[in-house]
């Protein structure tokens, strides 16, 4: 039977500091947001969650700004607690302007532990505490106000039996020697957070059909992937409703050079082409006219039996570690980060080779089995 925590609703300024104070010597504190993203870039906060093991508060941000007293708990202090932490991290660094740290994601920790890496809240709970979480409020609208009884139960029940979840993994961690893995992959993914806007540069980097481009269209794609992210955060809309991926690529392969030939391709809908096909003609053209020089390499593809035969020789050397350690392969390393050791390889660049402890870890027989490969 779940628990029936005891829950402080808060919804002014006095009130979210004398929660602060009240885990201010607690040695972790649980989080947990709520947020709305139909129609926005941003993630629109519906509610922020935390609790020290005891009560749990239920900050409403529609009706309180951050204060310098939460803002600190969140920066300083007690190790913070998230599950599947990435979309919250931005919750945070909109409302509060800082990141939780130090921070413990606890779906890694579970990936860690050699259970399944995407393991979500209620699975989690329901292995370590052996309680069955209700699942009512899931898609639950939490911009409405008042929240129901059953809505502020379930947003409660979302952190307070983290704390417990997180005191058995801590000792299952330490005792396989684990837990400096977990400290610098919350590091890892906070660094990810803090980089939002550094990173449009590399959205590119995501498409996987990337190798079926000339130079010169992958350039025109970067330019144009890294004119849609600004864009869309600028204007505050979900990357799809300005111009979603597919779009980009399809003028990016095509590299139309007015607007007649822009309006030709599929899915370029004409009120794209009203609002900014100059936008993305003139970026266009700029990767049609720029030195050769600062083009990227022409892309092997995965299709060539030289390429296969390279990713199989990786994927041996992450499986084997992987085994050894009781880990899922994609812990270690995911398929797009062995694409982009063996197209580095294969353009006669250095691999990038991963850094940290499964550097120590893989490095040694990543490095084998390229030198291995035939040139």
């Amino acid at each position: 039977m779940p628990l029936t925590p005891e829950i402080h609703w808060i919804d002014t300024p006095e009130a979210l500091d004398a929660a602060c104070q009240a885990v201010a010597d607690a040695d972790v504190i649980a989080l947990d947001t709520e947020f709305f993203r139909e129609n926005t870039f941003y993630p629109v906060p519906a509610l922020i969650q935390f609790s020290a093991g005891g009560p749990a508060w239920l900050v409403d941000p529609q009706a309180v700004a951050c204060t310098d007293a939460f803002r600190r708990l969140l920066a300083e202090g007690p190790l913070k607690l998230l599950h599947a932490a990435s979309e919250d991290l931005e919750v945070f660094t909109r409302w509060a302007g800082v990141t939780p740290r130090p921070l413990v994601d606890t779906q890694v920790a579970q990936g860690l532990l050699g259970d399944n890496p995407a393991m979500g809240y209620q699975k989690l709970v329901e292995h370590w505490v052996g309680e069955s979480l209700p699942k009512d409020e899931t898609r639950s609208d939490w911009l409405v106000r008042p929240l129901s009884e059953t809505q502020r139960q379930y947003a409660a029940l979302d952190v307070v039996y983290l704390v417990q979840v997180w005191e058995q993994q801590c000792r299952e961690l330490e005792r396989l020697g684990r837990r400096d893995w977990l400290e610098a992959d919350g590091e890892a993914m906070l660094a990810q957070a803090e980089r939002s806007v550094a990173a449009d540069g590399q959205w590119y980097l995501r498409q996987r059909q990337l190798w079926r481009l000339a130079p010169r269209q992958i350039e025109a794609y970067r330019r144009l992937t890294t004119w849609r992210e600004g864009e869309a955060r600028a204007r505050n809309l979900p990357r799809g409703w300005l111009v979603h991926d597919r779009v980009l690529f399809a003028i990016a392969e095509a590299m139309p050079e007015n607007r007649f030939e822009l309006s030709r391709l599929e899915d370029v809908k004409p009120s794209l082409v009203k609002r900014d096909g100059d936008t993305l003609l003139a970026l266009v053209a700029e990767a049609r006219h720029c030195d050769a020089a600062e083009l990227p390499g022409e892309l092997p593809s995965p299709m060539e039996p030289e390429f296969k035969r390279g990713i199989k020789a990786l994927k041996k050397v992450v499986n084997a570690e992987a085994e050894a350690l009781g880990l899922a392969p994609e812990v270690l390393l995911r398929r797009r980060d062995l694409e982009a050791l063996l197209t580095a390889h294969l353009e006669g660049e250095a691999p990038p080779l991963p850094q940290g402890w499964r550097g120590e870890r893989l490095n040694t027989g990543l490095v084998k089995a390229l030198e291995e490969l035939p040139r």
